[in-house]
């Protein structure tokens, strides 16, 4: 009997292959942004697609956020489900008008009449000393303002659920990785970077989070690469025996409040980490999540691990001080034990 390996991709390749099988299936897909075709983007999101589908599905665009965020929102009322590239987070802010103005509430303002559905996808996070307009995070802004859906995919699995899930959707879809999951030659290397993905294609639900470590003493809810630190942070944990259960939150619109609540009730304990700003931001929401359904059960008030309300540093010394570490995930999920 012959066994067949088990198929493995990074997270780039997995996000690459489930916008190729959508587009596969339905012609009214198309992707747009700067230096997708082809380059391939610069994070490998596109890798290939320009070759399979061609130069009018697989559109490089001018260097003007406005023009091809908006270009993609009038396709998306028109029929079409646009794939947009904005390339870094960052850059939202000489778009956002498109963004939230337009691509999030047309839905609203025609009274549900016209739908608008488009993902809208970009890189997120720091640790590479690319300074304060190539690091930040910012889930939490887009997650702030009502009519887009939120996703940040953490490992390669989750990446092409999601991302084909999002694609899928009827409405926009703000969809973020992190440089630091995509498992990309040129970066830090990240083993969790390369995972099992199944060929065919497959839904990941938008709004569901999942327990990637189950532990009894202490929740570490978080999102992104920020995962990854976790679980690092719990094996450190437990050589101290603390059982840490890890929740990757997954997407935070819709926010699965339920499974927050489910994983308090089980540990009695919350440390959220974030490597979004401290303040008016996801720590903050899933704190007040489990306070307001689990408050009978904590031990201990909750406490967050995140990034500082500062610009994010180039300085590598000062950027590696402020991003969330796994010896300040240790350091405070040890102080909750005491607490408690």
């Amino acid at each position: 009997m012959t066994v067949t390996a088990e198929r493995k991709l990074t997270t780039q390749k997995a996000i690459a292959e489930a916008i190729a099988g959508e587009m596969k299936a339905d012609d009214s897909i198309l992707v747009m942004g700067e230096d997708i075709g082809v380059y391939g983007g610069i994070f490998g999101a596109t890798e290939g697609l320009l070759d399979e589908f061609g130069p009018e599905r697989i559109m490089d665009t001018p260097i003007s956020e406005t023009g091809f965020i908006g270009a993609a929102v009038g396709a998306a009322i028109n029929g079409l489900r646009p794939i947009v590239e904005l390339m870094f987070v960052d850059f939202f802010g000489v778009c956002m008008d498109q963004i939230y103005n337009n691509m999030a509430k047309i839905h609203y303002f025609s009274g549900g009449s016209v739908k608008v559905p488009m993902v809208l996808m970009m890189a997120a996070g720091g640790g590479y000393s690319d300074a304060g307009q190539h690091s930040q995070t910012l889930w939490g802004t887009f997650a702030h303002l009502p009519g887009m859906k939120v996703v940040v995919p953490s490992n390669p699995y989750d990446a092409k659920g999601l991302m084909t899930a999002a694609i899928r959707d009827d409405n926009p879809v703000v969809y973020m990785f992190h440089k630091g999951v995509l498992g990309l030659g040129w970066m830090t290397n990240n083993p969790r970077a390369t995972g099992v993905v199944p060929q065919e294609p497959y839904e990941v639900p938008i709004g569901k989070a999942k327990v990637v470590r189950e532990g009894t003493d202490l929740t570490i809810a978080t999102i992104g690469l920020s995962v990854h630190r976790a679980l690092d942070a719990a094996e450190a944990l437990e050589d101290k025996k603390v059982s840490a259960e890890v929740l990757d939150l997954r997407s935070l619109v819709p926010l699965d409040r339920e499974g927050i609540v489910a994983s308090v009730e089980k540990t009695h304990r919350l440390l959220v980490v974030d490597e979004d700003y401290h303040s008016f931001g996801m720590s903050g929401e899933v704190i007040t999540s489990a306070i307001e359904g689990a408050f009978d059960y904590l031990d201990a008030p909750p406490v967050r691990v995140t990034t500082p309300d500062i610009p994010i540093p180039y300085s590598r010394p000062l950027e590696e001080w402020a991003l969330p570490s796994v010896d300040r995930i240790v350091e405070a999920g040890s102080s909750l034990l005491v607490s408690g």
